[in-house]
This record gives C-alpha cells, sequence and structure tokens, in this order.
C-alpha cells in the first residue's frame, strides 16, 4: 500500500514540475481518433460482419498550450490489432434498424497521457462493446445513434510503464448523419460525433475529462459490374477529418487540492479509401490523417486499414 502511495506522490510531482513549462496533465480517454470517416452517419446493411483492424499512430511533435513545439522528436508510438464483430437486424426500435457490435483487441505503446512516453509490447487491452446502435434510412440522408461501453480488461497499474489498458470505464453517446447530394447516391457528406466520460482511474482519484470527438468526410461512390454476378464491385473514395477537444478539465488529486490542467484539443485531415467485393464478401479500408493546431498534447499521423468480411446478410427477401 506505501508503495502505491509513494508512486502516485511521484507521478503527481512530475506533474506540478510540467505545469511550471506550461505543458499540463492532459490524460487521455479510450476513444482511438480516426476509426470513423466517409459514411460515418451511416448504419450497414442487416447483416453480420467480422472485422480486422489495424490501427497506428505516431507523434512527431509535443505541443504546449500556446500550441509551440516544445519537443519535435518525441519518438512515441501505439499500434493497435483488434478483432471485432457487428451485427445489424431487422428488427424495429423507434422505426431504426437495431444493431450491436464487439472489439476485442491488443496494443502496444498505450499512451495514457500526453506528456508520459510509455513502451510496451503487444498485449491485450480494454474491450470496447456497444450494445445499442440505432440505423435510420431515408432517401436523402441516414442517420445513426449508439451508445458504448470501454471495460477496462486490460493490464494497468498508475504510473506502470507497461500499461495495456487504461484503468477506467468509458461511456461513449454518439450521432451521425451521412447527407446524399445526389439523386443516386455516389456522392455524400458525412459527420459523428461522440461524447465520452470516464470513471476515476484504477485504486486512484485520477480521472479523466469528458472528451468531445467529430469524425466524417466528403466522398464519392463509384460501382464496376461483375460478370455473371448481379451485385457490383463498389469504390468508395474521398476527403476525412477528425476533431478532438477535451469538454472537461481532467482531475489529478495532490493532497486536498485538485490540480486541473488546460484543456487540450487537436484537429486532422486525410484520405480514405474503400473497396467492398461481393461475390468474395469481403472489403478493404484504407485510412491516413494528419494531425495539426494540436495544444497542449502530441501531434503526428494516424493509419488505418480495416478488412470485413460479410458471415451473413440478414436483409429481407
Amino acid at each position: 500500500m506505501k508503495r502505491k502511495y509513494s508512486k502516485i506522490k511521484i507521478a503527481a510531482l512530475f506533474v506540478l514540475v510540467l505545469l511550471g513549462i506550461k505543458i499540463n496533465a492532459q490524460l487521455k480517454g479510450d476513444h482511438l481518433v480516426g476509426d470513423f470517416g466517409l459514411s460515418a452517419g451511416t448504419q450497414a446493411p442487416p447483416t453480420i460482419i467480422a472485422a480486422l483492424p489495424l490501427y497506428g499512430y505516431n507523434a512527431s511533435r509535443l505541443k504546449n498550450s500556446d500550441g509551440d513545439v516544445v519537443n519535435s522528436s518525441p519518438d512515441i508510438g501505439a499500434f493497435l490489432l483488434g478483432v471485432g464483430g457487428s451485427i445489424v437486424t431487422n428488427l424495429k426500435i423507434l422505426n431504426a434498424n437495431y444493431g450491436a457490435s464487439i472489439l476485442i483487441a491488443f496494443i502496444s505503446n498505450r499512451i495514457e497521457g500526453n506528456i508520459i512516453q510509455s513502451k510496451s509490447s503487444l498485449g491485450f487491452t480494454d474491450m470496447y462493446a456497444q450494445p445499442l446502435q440505432l440505423g435510420w434510412h431515408t432517401k436523402k440522408a441516414d442517420y445513426s445513434a449508439g451508445y458504448g461501453v470501454y471495460i477496462p480488461v486490460g493490464k494497468y497499474e498508475f504510473g506502470g510503464t507497461d500499461n495495456k489498458g487504461l484503468g477506467m470505464w468509458g461511456h461513449e453517446f454518439s450521432g451521425g448523419a451521412t447527407i446524399y447530394l445526389d439523386q443516386k447516391k455516389t456522392f455524400n457528406i458525412s459527420s459523428i460525433l461522440f461524447y465520452e466520460m470516464h470513471s476515476e482511474k484504477k485504486n486512484t482519484s485520477v480521472k479523466v475529462g469528458d472528451i468531445f470527438t467529430a469524425e466524417g468526410g466528403l466522398g464519392k461512390t463509384f460501382y464496376k459490374p461483375i460478370n455473371g454476378f448481379p451485385i457490383p464491385v463498389v469504390f468508395n473514395a474521398g476527403l476525412i477529418y477528425y476533431i478532438q477537444d477535451k469538454a472537461t478539465n481532467d482531475e489529478i488529486p495532490v493532497g486536498a487540492t485538485v490540480f486541473t490542467g488546460t484543456k487540450d484539443h487537436v484537429y486532422a485531415a486525410g484520405l480514405e479509401f474503400n473497396v467492398l467485393h461481393p461475390k468474395i464478401r469481403t472489403s478493404i479500408g484504407l485510412r491516413w490523417l494528419n494531425e495539426f493546431s494540436a495544444k497542449n498534447r502530441f501531434e503526428g499521423n494516424t493509419f488505418l486499414i480495416t478488412i470485413g468480411y460479410i458471415i451473413k446478410s440478414l436483409e429481407e427477401k
């Protein structure tokens, strides 16, 4: 017990020193920015899908609360390999299709804070489950809403250098829309918004502030017919973005005082390309985003490769 409290005191002292050089204690949330892009507000058709996401983040610089670079080569990165699945059903709730999803993942170099440099090997990290996902479809737009939870099953110790998880529960609410700009629905603009709230970290009074995230893009869809097959190959390409802002301050107790850092934010823009081959029931998505205008956090590049396989179509005949 004494050892645990001594680690908290050391971490608190480290935070106080950093406060003196205008780099405050900004802690990461669970949501991995860049996991949504084109057609962000559209729910999939009624199907059962298995997915294999590969996520990478490389920090190229660290910025302070004024947006000035304080470290131009932080040598910080993270890699995530996941195994997930989703289902969209024909069950109607509020005239929307009901769906759910789950993601089990492995991560290396779990970045807990924007000022903490931690390197670790690939290991089991926190799990994500979305028990509620609703999707609406109209002639001119699609809409979605959902609730998800981050379950702290990954290894975590406050101040540890080999953490795989973040040691906290996360609750996330989302809502999105995809607006079609032509009658054939080949050109669209979309956004999805997330609001994330957290519990206190394991065995501490440290609490990550609420986080707001927006993701989406502007895309164009192309089709290539397959001889002797009723469904064409579908290509989708366009520009994508994300924005992430800390909505409330982190809470880091030191004695009887709570020190809260300046809220961080970051913007990112990039490209996305997807292809769906219906004959082999497989889709591949590539996504890259470059961050800019960051304050009080790392700034770098996000990469995402997603391979999906349609296990079964549930669409009504």
